[in-house]
């Protein structure tokens, strides 16, 4: 796996400190700037082939009435954003990301995790390839998102279980859940987390248990841009838990990550905690679909624009601090 190139991430900062500007005066958009830099080995980084990935899956958990809505919306809002009527299609035209959308047997949900594993390992490592050569050759910049009725619910799962949280503090309302349907959604995660525990070295074990296709296919995706040195933009609370369970393998494996957004989930900003990292955007967001990444994306090109297109002191005659 590429690692973190310290050296050019290290000439980044001399190149912003010599910027028509006070120190540190861009804030967090300095931070960025060099954190691109490192991963993209370029004192001038760039977001030339940015690529937004939109996978989804159907959850067989979504029998129990853990959502707001039926399991055919997943396909249905898979077609809308072929035709271009979504949130995230917009959003994506907005900032310049080429989009893919990349549907996971849909006809098939998994099993309800509840009752027994949601998928086999050969299911899950199946979508993790997909997910891994879902990621464009000439990618450079990689934003993940997500769709798929109920994977809230798997989601929460996995959280609970991979950092031994209780389902009734992290579990949240989803697409819109009545307190009838909280009170549901916590009993059907308990049952399940009862069922598997919460004891798991392995990532393909973890999902089996708990996951949906398209969550192995993200972390798949996670997994590719590490191999090749792709920052990522992982969108909410489903994108965040599916990259996670990556750290059973490695506790740095997403270190070319950044969190886009916090959601409104509770669980989110508990899985924010536990891996330590700070979310760009705080935009009480629940959507999902890639949209808050996007949003975010927006947040890293305006990085990049005053990284590169400013001029240093010497270029515009322009006094350094005494």
């Amino acid at each position: 796996m590429l690692r973190f190139d310290e050296s050019y991430a290290s000439k980044a900062k001399d190149h912003q400190n010599n910027l028509t500007k006070p120190l540190k005066s861009l804030g967090k958009l300095e931070e960025f700037a060099i954190w691109m830099a490192g991963w993209q080995r370029k004192i001038k980084p760039t977001m030339k082939n940015p690529h937004c990935i939109i996978f989804a899956g159907n959850h067989g958990v979504s029998s129990k009435g853990v959502s707001a809505y039926p399991s055919e919306v997943t396909a249905q809002m898979v077609e809308n954003f072929r035709s271009g009527g979504a949130a995230i299609n917009q959003l994506c035209k907005l900032a310049e990301l080429s989009l893919s959308v990349v549907p996971i047997n849909l006809e098939n949900p998994t099993s309800d995790f509840s009752e027994e594993l949601a998928m086999s390992e050969k299911d899950v490592l199946y979508a993790m390839q997909l997910g891994s050569d879902s990621v464009p050759e000439d990618c450079d910049f990689l934003v993940l998102g997500e769709m798929g009725i109920s994977n809230t619910t798997s989601a929460t799962a996995l959280a609970c279980a991979l950092f031994k949280e209780p389902a009734e503090v992290w579990t949240g309302l989803g697409t819109g859940l009545n307190d009838e349907g909280l009170s549901r959604k916590i009993s059907v995660i308990k049952s399940g987390l009862e069922l598997h525990g919460k004891n798991f070295d392995k990532v393909e074990n973890i999902l089996a248990a708990y996951g949906g296709r398209e969550i192995a296919a993200i972390a798949g995706s996670v997994i590719a841009a590490r191999v090749r040195g792709i920052p990522v933009l992982l969108d909410g609370f489903i994108c965040t838990a599916a990259a996670a369970t990556l750290t059973l393998f490695d506790k740095k494996i997403l270190d070319h990550c950044l969190i886009s957004h916090v959601s409104t989930e509770p669980g989110h900003s508990g899985l924010i905690k536990h891996l330590n990292k700070d979310p760009i955007l705080d935009l009480n967001l629940r959507l999902g679909e890639g949209s808050g990444a996007a949003i975010a994306s927006l947040i890293i090109k305006s990085a990049l624009v005053t990284h590169n297109g400013m001029s240093t002191f010497s270029e515009a005659g322009v006094s350094e601090k005494s």
